[in-house]
């Protein structure tokens, strides 16, 4: 590991107690560590209770890099951007750990050999850095998404408070008695026995889409598939408790008995956060379905006593940054209010806010079907610079261009398979059809994917920056959970509304540091609760 100061200076350590060495200087010296992956590494430094305040994350930085030159999919990690550097081949990125994985504290890794080959690639990163287009931006993209990774680490540490007890009466409320191996919780056996008399007897495995399908079939009912919206518009009595076996279903094998079992210790779920696991910048999870958790398991996220959850919620976050990424001020004006489309609506429809919600949902994903195509011709006319900016990058994907976000994350190049189907100017009319089509549709991927991106961008530095301000001020105070544009921090009941204030003020220095002097506001819903099903 490297430790880089202002000075870029660099030491190579190998004390017996490595990770006591790590803290002091930690503690002296308040360095920001170029580490070869986080995630690989601090897990086992929180193990021993050492914390880091900054950090640049050679694989991670080297992903955005990778992207931002239009080269996805190549290895991330420092050993084969080591060997890119000298034309030799690359290993492969490794396999994400076995979730009870218990490596040594610090094991060699065979992809990279000496602290001169990542001394080397950490100059390399500098070097690519300052030849980007918006160098400013991509340093604090690179830097934001590292300390992310400290925080994913820590948000895994700490875990979300969990109430086992309020768990298993809901499994109980909803599912009835835990079923013996192999066999269906009492109400799903019962729902299961309601859709089979509902189809005059015949044997059917409501688990089985196919079987279902099938049994409709020789109802007379011709359906594609099994999905909610599909069963809702057929009229016939199995529907209703089909649609009720499904959803109790999903709670039983996604967040059942034996999830509880797998996931939650000692009054705390730990899942493993994946930092930009998604294309855009959104963040995933690897096992325990973090970001899938129903309303009805909510209740489960309990405060400990003497504790708060201080949850807080980004409003209509992507119209937004719409209007901050376009310079749009017309459109800017509306963000005063946390309803921004109940002003749109005011402003051009009529005062319907569905029918603003349908325009603005439109402009960023491109949807013109069921009336949308109007109400998008009304908001194109309003707001002309918010609308051309999302069309303009729609365009650049139906060309096969790249496009970025904010702060420079970029979006990939289309499949071979989809530039073949461009390349046929003189294919038949169907084949025409599909080209016209896979342009489209990856015109609005494009679309989409700078305003969620940029989304995406301000979250995340929202969130590194609240990790600094609570560690300065209110020490005890833990993150245990971040979706797209949710946080939640648990924190001394006392120290609630100091926590809440620096959510407000993270929120104000992350729309400057991203978007600069915007006049757009991005205001925060807070809520104080025990119970992460109270702050909705």
């Amino acid at each position: 590991m490297v430790n880089a100061t202002t000075s870029e200076t660099v030491a190579d350590h190998t004390p017996a107690d490595l990770a006591g060495w790590m803290a002091a200087f930690e503690r002296d010296e308040h360095p920001r560590w170029v580490l070869p992956a986080v995630d690989e590494l601090y897990p086992r430094l929180l193990q021993v209770d050492v914390r880091l305040a900054r950090c640049h994350d050679l694989t991670l930085a080297e992903g955005l890099l990778l992207a931002h030159e239009g080269r996805h999919g190549s290895p991330r990690n420092p050993g084969a951007a080591w060997a890119r550097l000298h034309g030799r081949a690359e290993p492969e990125d490794k396999p994400p750990p076995a979730k009870d994985a218990q490596p040594a504290l610090f094991e060699l890794d065979e992809r990279f050999y000496s602290i001169d080959q990542l001394v080397e690639v950490y100059g390399d990163q500098q070097r690519r850095i300052r030849a980007s287009a918006h160098p400013d931006r991509v340093t604090l993209l690179v830097a934001s998404e590292s300390a992310g990774a400290l925080a994913a680490a820590e948000m895994s540490n700490h875990g979300l408070p969990w109430s086992e007890e309020v768990h298993l009466e809901m499994l109980e409320s909803m599912l009835g008695p835990r079923p013996a191996p192999g066999a269906r919780p009492a109400k799903l056996a019962a729902l299961a026995e309601r859709i089979a008399e509902a189809f005059g007897g015949r044997s059917l495995n409501p688990d089985s889409p196919p079987s279902v399908v099938k049994a409709f079939a020789k109802e007379g009912i011709d359906i594609p598939n099994t999905r909610a919206w599909v069963l809702k518009e057929v009229d016939h009595p199995a529907v209703e408790p089909l649609l009720e076996y499904k959803e109790l279903a999903r709670v039983w094998t996604a967040h059942g008995w034996s999830w509880l079992e797998s996931w939650v210790h000692d009054g705390r779920f730990r899942p493993e956060w994946v930092v930009g696991g998604v294309v855009s910048g959104r963040w995933a999870t690897r096992g325990g379905a973090a970001l899938q958790l129903p309303k009805a398991l909510r209740k489960s996220v309990r405060a400990l006593p003497g504790w708060s959850l201080v949850v807080a919620d980004a409003a209509q976050l992507e119209p937004r940054v719409l209007a901050a990424l376009s310079e749009d001020r017309e459109l800017a004006a509306f963000s005063t209010d946390v309803d921004l489309y109940a002003g749109l609506a005011e402003d051009s429809f009529d005062g319907d806010r569905g029918k603003a919600k349908i325009a603005m949902l439109s402009a960023m994903y491109g949807g013109t079907s069921g009336g949308a195509g109007p109400l998008l011709a009304v908001l194109r006319k309003r707001f002309p610079q918010a609308v051309g900016h999302v069309e303009q990058a729609a365009q650049a994907g139906e060309q096969g261009r790249m496009v970025r976000s904010r702060l420079g994350r970029t979006s990939p190049y289309p499949s071979e398979r989809w530039r073949s189907l461009m390349e046929r100017s003189d294919g038949t009319e169907e084949e025409m059809r599909k080209s016209r089509q896979a342009a489209r549709d990856w015109g609005r991927f494009t679309r989409n994917f700078v305003v969620q991106a940029s989304a995406a961008d301000w979250a995340l530095v929202l969130l590194v920056v609240l990790r600094r301000r609570l560690a300065a001020l209110a020490p005890k105070a833990e993150i245990v959970f971040y979706q797209h544009d949710e946080f939640m921090v648990h924190c001394p009941a006392d120290t609630a509304d100091l926590v809440a204030g620096e959510l407000l003020a993270s929120a104000a220095e992350a729309t400057g540091l991203v978007f600069g002097d915007t006049p757009v506001q991005f205001p925060l819903e807070i809520a104080t609760v025990d119970s992460y099903a109270d702050a909705k």
